[in-house]
């Protein structure tokens, strides 16, 4: 009841003293300014008091609005942030990987991105991380902070499983047939050689598949796909094996057969074309021809004289 009747009584007076200007000719202020006239009447009539410390952390508060204004319109910030936790004892001072065998540390290293006064505060992982993973045998990367100043590494690596030529060039390939690295040295020799366009993506499956004869598979030098529709195989004593399109497992049982029965790759031939269903072509050697044509000439010698003697 107080407080209304208080406005009531100032808007009262308000009114009169309008009412009173208004009828003198004097100047009246609009309703809004009314009060903020007041306070600076007062301030500078003496009539506030100001604390006494106002002046300095007005200053000090207007050129840290300055500052940090300047910061983020120079984009400066990332810079003084470092700065600032690197002082307070952030610093990066220790970094750990694990998980890395073909991957080398400074190359992990250069793709962090640190300096001396990287800071764990303003170090972003997420960013090192796909940093990281364009590392051609990176498969996956998890990084972890740990404060105050250590970063933790922790790698997947993709592995090799053949070696893809294709033309003149030899490159390390996982098993789903994406390249890795170019082949140099002698350390990966040992793996799957798959040759031809197409090789690198089927090769995995072509593979399996002639390991489940492992008396071929213990021969086989190179597994070429040709024309991207049917695989040959190339055995270490440089013979050929020309294998259908469909139905391969069929023609690799017969080649296994022959082998057995027959010792085919102890003989003189270049080729085993085993593309039709109803028989085997063989190709031979120049030796092997010239063998074969000594073996005819002498059966029909034999025959003639067989006969001359009937």
């Amino acid at each position: 009841m107080h407080a209304i009747k208080a406005r009531s009584d100032r808007s009262d007076r308000d009114a009169m003293m309008s009412r009173t200007s208004a009828a003198h000719g004097a100047f009246v202020l609009p309703r809004f300014l009314r009060k903020p006239f007041r306070i600076a009447t007062r301030l500078f009539g003496g009539g506030v008091k100001i604390p006494r410390h106002a002046g300095t952390l007005g200053m000090i508060g207007f050129l840290s609005a300055t500052g940090l204004y300047g910061m983020a319109v120079g984009n400066h910030t990332h810079t003084v942030i470092k700065a600032t936790a690197s002082t307070f004892g952030f610093a990066i001072e220790k970094v750990t990987v694990a998980g890395n065998v073909e991957t080398s540390e400074i190359d992990i290293l250069e793709k962090l991105g640190l300096d001396g006064e990287t800071s764990l505060i303003g170090f972003n992982a997420d960013e090192a991380r796909q940093a990281i993973e364009t590392l051609p045998w990176v498969s996956s990367v998890e990084i972890r902070k740990v404060y105050p100043g250590s970063v933790v590494v922790s790698l997947q690596e993709r592995k090799a499983f053949a070696v893809w030529q294709s033309g003149a060039d030899l490159v390390l390939v996982d098993d789903a047939g994406k390249p890795i690295v170019p082949l140099s040295g002698s350390r990966y020799t040992s793996l799957p050689l798959v040759v031809g366009e197409g090789a690198s993506s089927r090769g995995k499956a072509f593979i399996e598949t002639v390991a489940a004869f492992p008396d071929l598979a213990a021969k086989v030098r190179a597994y070429a796909r040709v024309s991207d529709r049917r695989w040959d195989l190339l055995f270490d004593n440089g013979v050929r094996v020309l294998l259908p399109e469909q139905d391969v497992k069929r023609a690799l049982a017969e080649v296994e057969t022959l082998q057995r029965t027959k010792d085919i790759f102890g003989r003189d031939i270049l080729s085993l074309d085993m593309r039709l269903d109803d028989r085997v072509t063989v190709q031979l050697t120049p030796a092997g021809m010239e063998s074969r044509e000594k073996m005819l000439k002498a059966r029909e010698k034999a025959a003639k004289a067989a006969g001359r003697r009937v």
